[in-house]
């Protein structure tokens, strides 16, 4: 069973990921794909397409903002999480903000005390 966790991880500086630009992180034994979106946005989404589970750093980030998987060019809007193509689809977004130029995201946790 995952849950919400509570508290914000610090993740990396500002400086770390450019805007426009995207990078993989792993805080605790959890990778988080971070893209600075145009207009100074920061979004933090599972690094793993939802598709067929392929890295989603190995994609591109257009001037659009929008995110393609290099696997089968499945689109998100790097803004919101949202597919555009194809449609009603997502990334799995995590909560994340930026204070004193760095930046801190909120993991989902396994509960491990659910039996399988």
């Amino acid at each position: 069973m995952v849950t919400d966790a509570s508290e914000y991880q610090k993740v990396c500086d500002l400086d770390d990921v450019w805007e426009g630009e995207m990078d993989v992180f792993e805080v605790a034994g959890q990778e988080v794909l971070l893209v600075h979106v145009e207009g100074g946005g920061m979004r933090a989404y599972s690094p793993i397409c939802p598709h067929q589970d392929f890295p989603l750093i190995d994609g591109d980030l257009d001037e659009r903002c929008i995110l393609t998987c290099s696997a089968h060019l499945w689109q998100f809007s790097a803004d919101s999480g949202e597919g555009v193509n194809p449609e009603g689809v997502s990334l799995n977004a995590y909560p994340v903000k930026v204070e004193n130029d760095t930046v801190f995201v909120v993991f989902p946790t396994v509960d491990k005390a659910v039996n399988a």
